[in-house]
């Protein structure tokens, strides 16, 4: 036992999620009935509308936050401590990343699971919050957004369409519409702390010929904490982001794993351009911030997509850090 605390801060607003327009297809979460008929009878457990909310929220709550459930549980078997959690917007409020939140916080993950269209931005505040708390050489902040699938606001109306048709057909997963954008509360923490990354695109995770998740690339020289000791791969969700690093990020960010993409996926423009592989963990350089700053996909905290195993070696690496006195 440890004694450290972990926190989960789920930077969607709840309100603004669950009451999207059912008719707009992008930039929202499925609607838990959405999700049944797409893969029906995987979910039908949840069929009963008396008990179960068949909207947004019941997604929210019975799909996608117990992705996180696991783990919550081998971190407080780790550290004896049950990890703080907290949602950024419920219907009670605003529950801001602040110092109080962060009080006696060791490792702090940021789930930007937020849709773009609920536009959720970290205050000054917020982002005075998170340098205090990266003056502490204990400390280690994850800042994780998900994908950002169909994005074509760049380019002529003419060929929107068919780029976000190529995109849907590489990852292959009919739950997401043509345009899926998240991560706008990670990105403009990470951009007030001075870190301009971009979460491009949703690119399909090579297998391996046993179906598990092909092995990552690890930088192991520049693995200065031991966080990837013992780990070899992330996990298969169908749709993964690679963290391109922008301006001056490059100077103060590592690419610590890059994670293969399938190549015998339907063609991607990023595949295209000559990547076989896209940059899945990044970690502040040594003179940043005394403490740890990482960035990755959300799912990497989820148990349901595969590579658990090596997950876990990675969680508990992350979780047991060794404090500077120890």
């Amino acid at each position: 036992m440890t004694g450290r605390q972990v926190a989960l801060y789920f930077a969607w607003s709840r309100p603004d999620e669950v009451t999207a327009p059912l008719g707009v297809l992008e930039d929202r979460f499925p609607a838990l009935f959405e999700l049944r008929r797409l893969f029906w009878p995987r979910f039908e457990q949840f069929a009963d509308a008396a008990k179960f909310d068949q909207g947004v929220g019941g997604f929210l709550d019975n799909i996608q936050l117990p992705n996180f459930a696991h783990f919550a549980e081998l971190v407080a078997s780790w550290t004896g401590n049950a990890v703080r959690r907290a949602e950024r917007r419920t219907d009670a409020g605003l529950h801001a990343l602040d110092a109080e939140f962060l009080t006696g916080v060791d490792t702090l993950v940021v789930i930007s699971f937020d849709s773009s269209r609920t536009d959720q931005q970290a205050s000054d505040a917020e982002i005075g919050a998170i340098r205090s708390f990266l003056d502490d050489p204990d400390h280690t902040l994850f800042v994780c957004p998900h994908h950002d699938i169909g994005e074509v606001d760049d380019l002529p109306e003419s060929e929107r369409l068919a780029r976000q048709e190529v995109e849907f057909h590489h990852h292959g997963d009919p739950a997401i519409p043509a345009r899926q954008c998240f991560g706008d509360f990670g990105l403009s923490l990470l951009n007030g702390l001075g870190l301009s990354v971009r979460n491009r695109f949703g690119l399909r995770p090579a297998k391996s010929p046993d179906g598990s998740p092909a092995p990552l690339e690890i930088a192991a020289e520049l693995d200065r904490s031991g966080l990837m000791e013992g780990v070899t791969t992330f996990n298969l969700h169908p749709h993964l982001p690679h963290f391109e690093r922008l301006g001056d990020s490059v100077t103060k960010l590592d690419v610590l794993a890059r994670q293969p993409i399938d190549l015998g996926a339907p063609p991607h423009p990023f595949t295209a351009g000559g990547r076989h592989d896209f940059d899945a963990l990044l970690q502040s350089k040594p003179g940043v911030f005394p403490g740890r700053l990482l960035i990755c996909d959300t799912t990497t905290w989820s148990s349901t997509v595969g590579g658990l195993d090596s997950l876990q070696r990675f969680w508990r690496n992350v979780v047991l850090l060794k404090r500077a006195a120890e």
